[in-house]
């Protein structure tokens, strides 16, 4: 038998635990035919690089099988039959590995990754007090209001407009709006 190692994304609307499931349904499709699957592992709900069936992100799992061509083409019918399937890969290798893939180890170290330890008694806090802070003055004589010029603005130009309403509506071919 061959060695393969196959991918698949799963809808993202799944929970975890249904794209868990779905891995071992396809796990049961492989061993009814002869194959064993070797590591399961599930990658997360990860971001696409570009939208796939309406979706923007999918569940990554990923399989290490030793089957026969049989097997896996089984496999791959009943993954494109699936609608929770949304794209799936299977790489013939030379040997599986059995340590943890990349993939799951940047994972989990990010996970474990914590923020940088400081202690708050090394540098001096800003006070923050409001009445320690200056202040902007704010006169209503200083600040231009912007309200009072536009509608001076409006009023100034609204004859000339109306006029040109008018002019617009006897004309042949105006609009009477």
């Amino acid at each position: 038998m061959r060695c393969y190692e196959h991918t698949f994304i799963a809808r993202q609307d799944l929970s975890p635990q249904q794209a868990q499931a779905l891995a071992d349904t396809y796990s049961g499709v492989l061993t009814e035919h002869g194959a064993e699957v070797t590591k399961s592992e599930y990658w997360g709900l990860r971001n696409l690089s570009y939208r796939i069936r309406k979706n923007r992100k999918g569940h990554y799992l990923h399989l290490n099988v030793r089957a026969s061509a049989d097997a896996i083409s089984e496999l791959e019918r009943q993954e494109r039959l699936s609608d929770d399937v949304l794209r799936y890969l299977t790489v013939m290798v030379d040997q599986l590995e059995v340590a943890p893939s990349l993939v799951l180890l940047a994972r989990s170290a990010r996970e474990e990754r914590t923020r940088r330890p400081h202690d708050d008694d090394d540098r001096p806090r800003r006070a923050r007090d409001d009445d320690d802070r200056p202040r902007r003055a704010r006169d209503d004589d200083d600040r231009p209001r912007r309200a009072r010029e536009g509608e001076a603005g409006r009023g100034q130009d609204e004859p000339e407009r109306a006029g040109e309403r008018a002019a617009k509506a006897e004309a042949p071919g105006g609009d009477a709006s």
